[in-house]
């Protein structure tokens, strides 16, 4: 992993994990959900974000974490990016998911080639010793 990337993965970890957390109880973010008219997706969102960010974190460990979590944080930030769309904030308030999606697509697709390798390398039949 070059060091670009694990910083990004890095960055990634902490606001997701930040932004999760203050989700679930900021009274500004919960405020913000109303005004973007999806309370009741509230505890989902700031849950998945949680999970993204523990996922990034586990990939350091299990690489085969980092990919999945990265596209889900993508996909994630791709909905923000429409919530904030629908309700026609300015540009500048879309930014923050722009960037952080971007990061976690630049992830996604640099890990994909081990994802994939990781996978080929469980379905792989194992020989047994001395055979």
């Amino acid at each position: 992993m070059s060091l670009l990337i694990a910083s990004l993965q890095a960055l990634s970890i902490a606001a997701f994990f930040f932004y999760g957390v203050a989700c679930l109880f900021s009274a500004k973010l919960i405020a913000e959900f109303k005004r973007y008219q999806l309370e009741r997706w509230r505890c989902l969102v700031g849950s998945l974000e949680i999970a993204g960010a523990l996922g990034l974190l586990a990939g350091w460990f299990f690489p085969i974490f980092t990919a999945p979590a990265a596209a889900g944080l993508t996909a994630l930030m791709a909905c923000g990016l429409w919530a904030r769309w629908r309700i026609q904030d300015p540009w500048y308030a879309m930014l923050p998911a722009f960037v952080l999606g971007l990061i976690n697509l630049l992830i996604f697709f640099t890990d994909l080639p081990t994802f994939f390798d990781l996978l080929s390398a469980e379905s792989r039949p194992t020989s047994a010793a001395g055979s």
